[in-house]
């Protein structure tokens, strides 16, 4: 029996939740797909998803590091930019980056996380 990776889901630590949820949830249009917690008043842990965007939120400490980056392959970099663009979030206001190898997007969270989305121009080979 080989190996066979099925998903990568980064985890990034937070220290508000609602805080993490004006970010994740209002601005980036992500929603809560679950959320767990030992006992109440605990740490939370919690997985927010959009389309094949799929991220794990800690408030546990140890859990990761604040200022951790990820880098996102996608597709229509420039409608996600004009999406967020037209959003009212006073906290960021991203630009585009491109490169030799593509368009980025970079965002970063409240807690000093941030999310590279690119997207590859088309002649570039995949990775």
């Amino acid at each position: 029996m080989g190996i066979d990776f099925r998903r990568t889901v980064p985890v990034f630590r937070i220290f508000d939740l609602a805080t993490a949820h004006a970010f994740y949830l209002g601005y980036l249009g992500c929603t809560v797909d679950w959320e767990h917690r030992y006992e109440p008043g605990m740490p939370l842990y919690t997985q927010v998803s959009r389309d094949g965007l799929v991220l794990h939120l800690s408030e546990h400490h140890g859990d990761a590091t604040p200022g951790s980056t990820v880098f996102l392959e996608l597709s229509g970099v420039r409608d996600l930019h004009a999406e967020l663009a037209g959003k009212d979030y006073p906290n960021l206001r991203p630009g585009l980056e491109v490169d030799e190898t593509g368009t980025s997007l970079t965002l970063t969270d409240p807690f000093g996380n941030r999310l590279r989305f690119h997207e590859r121009h088309p002649d570039e080979p995949a990775s």
